[in-house]
């Protein structure tokens, strides 16, 4: 057993059945403060590229919205947290995960 690399985690998105069992997991996996604050970031991006489509009716901001989102979501997990993204093997739990995150940093629920 290889012990100088950090395990992965050693819980498999996939056995949870449903969102209330997957998001105290979700959260586990955003403990470092810069990958939250990236989720942060990129999802307000993403909703002002959805603000842009809805103005322009260009469906290229769809296109922006979820590149952006995705893009600083995952820089956070594998720069920061070091892990790999739940949305790999859970893609809609991880979804509703990120907003739900979202409303509980405004909520102060979380802190970035």
């Amino acid at each position: 057993m290889n012990t100088t690399t950090a395990p992965e985690s050693a819980v498999d998105p996939r056995r949870f059945k449903s969102f209330a069992q997957f998001y105290p997991f979700y959260l586990t996996e955003h403990a470092n403060r810069t990958c939250r604050r990236l989720h942060f970031a990129g999802s307000t991006l993403s909703l002002l590229c959805l603000v842009a489509l809805v103005v322009t009716l260009n469906p290229l901001w769809l296109l922006a919205g979820v590149l952006v989102g995705y893009a600083f979501a995952w820089v956070g997990h594998f720069g920061f947290e070091k892990n790999k993204p739940a949305s790999f093997k859970r893609p809609l739990y991880s979804f509703m995960g990120d907003w739900a995150m979202y409303r509980d940093i405004w909520l102060g629920k979380v802190k970035i």
